[in-house]
């Protein structure tokens, strides 16, 4: 699609020369009939000065083609032509008396006389042929529109130069401010635009900020904007009110495992249904994340880890995995979040780690500032499997256990505390997730995916 901005200058400069063309003809029609005689009388005299030949004593009028065009539209045309004492003279049975005799000896110059009778005109002319003066007297010439036109540009060709290139700047620089007005609308828009929250498109651009030409798009941006929040909104209630609604049975569930008579099948039914919480858990503090509904306070995140860590101990001892704490730097560890998505989105990293790292023998929980990384020795994942772990209902196990919601969830979270979720792994060297709050040190990267051969 072209330019806005470029096509309105075009058709601005197009608009423009046109009209100028307009006025130009009716300037060239309009002036010569308000002085027709005196205009004509210049086309005739420099058509009769063109066809005129003085050689010696003689004097000649040749008929040349303009000449004859000029008789063939002049029935009543006559004109006398002299030079010193020699006279050539046309149509002289229909010359009236003149208040000059001939030969006519005056100053140089043309202009229009009135015959002795009073009525009619003619013109006379004088101008100088080398040594001698050539005198031109012309009545009843009827000289066509388009000859007098194009003596009339040919006369003022460079007057109307100058008005053109006066006109084309007028006309550039008003294109070139009208075409900066509407690109600066359209940035204006735009900015505004942008600077809506996808995650809360209910800011609207103000209709009185934008020019009256883009109001119909900005109002149709801002209901595009109310339905897409509206659809948001309609969204995140519908996750709320499942997550909320899970909990009771979920409740009742466990309740009801304790019942179970066989101890091994009542130990993966616990371990199932309190995945299933913390998924429901995690799912229900996303929506309030996302709704603004808990207010983000100051966490100390190694107390978090440590109690997330202190959760799992008795997992990860009896798949004989061993669990680490280690601080990359001093403290202290304070981000501002909500204490249960946090806790949440770390516990997933931790439990994803516990079961899909294949190998592991040792899984190391980091501490820096303003993040949170967890790593593990095992095999690693195949290349371009990471960017597939962030996708809904994909997991790293190629038996196919586990929801699949972890770390989309995890990311999830994080997204609504401004941070990212960053996963680094290779095959056969382990795999690292780190949780990067806006708090961190290493400096914010856009993406919430940052794929890093170790």
């Amino acid at each position: 699609m072209t330019s806005i901005a470029r096509t309105f200058a075009l058709s601005l400069g197009i608009a423009a020369t046109t009209i100028f063309l307009i006025m130009l003809g009716l300037f060239m029609w309009r002036y010569p009939m308000e002085e027709r005689e005196f205009r004509a009388c210049r086309v005739v005299v420099a058509v009769l000065d063109r066809a005129t030949d003085i050689e010696g004593q003689n004097l000649t009028v040749r008929p040349t083609r303009a000449l004859e065009e000029l008789k063939a539209d002049s029935p009543n045309l006559w004109y006398v032509v002299s030079a010193g004492d020699v006279v050539s003279e046309y149509g002289s049975e229909r010359r009236p008396a003149l208040p000059f005799a001939f030969p006519y000896h005056g100053p140089i110059g043309a202009s229009v006389f009135n015959t002795l009778d009073q009525k009619s005109t003619f013109c006379l002319a004088v101008v100088q042929r080398g040594s001698l003066q050539l005198t031109m007297m012309v009545g009843e010439p009827q000289v066509r529109f388009g000859r007098i036109a194009r003596n009339f540009l040919i006369r003022s060709v460079f007057s109307i130069m100058l008005l053109a290139l006066a006109f084309a700047a007028t006309v550039a620089v008003g294109a070139a401010l009208a075409a900066r007005f509407v690109s600066r609308g359209i940035e204006r828009v735009a900015h505004r635009a942008l600077a809506i929250d996808p995650a809360a498109p209910q800011g609207l651009i103000s209709l009185s900020e934008v020019p009256r030409e883009l109001k119909p798009l900005v109002e149709a941006l801002n209901r595009a904007f109310g339905e897409i929040d509206a659809y948001i909104r309609m969204q995140r209630r519908f996750l709320g009110n499942a997550a909320h609604q899970l909990r009771t049975p979920l409740t009742l569930l466990r309740a009801k495992i304790d019942d179970v008579p066989d101890p091994a099948l009542k130990v993966e039914l616990v371990r199932d249904v309190r995945r299933l919480t913390s998924l429901v858990s995690a799912m229900l503090d996303l929506a309030r994340l996302q709704n603004h509904a808990i207010e983000k306070r100051p966490i100390d995140l190694a107390e978090i880890t440590l109690e997330v860590l202190a959760d799992f101990g008795p997992s990860a001892l009896d798949a004989g995995i061993e669990l680490a704490l280690e601080r990359a730097d001093e403290g202290p560890f304070r981000v501002q979040g909500v204490d249960a998505a946090i806790r949440s989105a770390l516990a997933n990293l931790v439990g994803n780690a516990l079961i899909h790292a294949r190998g592991a023998r040792r899984i190391v929980a980091t501490l820096g500032r303003g993040s949170i990384s967890v790593e593990d020795d095992g095999a690693g994942l195949p290349d371009g499997a990471a960017h597939k772990l962030l996708e809904p209902f994909q997991t790293g196990n190629g038996a196919g256990g586990g929801a699949g919601l972890g770390l989309s969830i995890v990311r999830e979270i994080m997204a609504a505390h401004g941070g990212d979720l960053v996963i680094s792994s290779a095959p056969g060297c382990g795999t690292t997730m780190r949780l990067c709050f806006p708090e961190a040190t290493t400096a914010a990267r856009s993406p919430q995916l940052d794929l890093q051969e170790r």
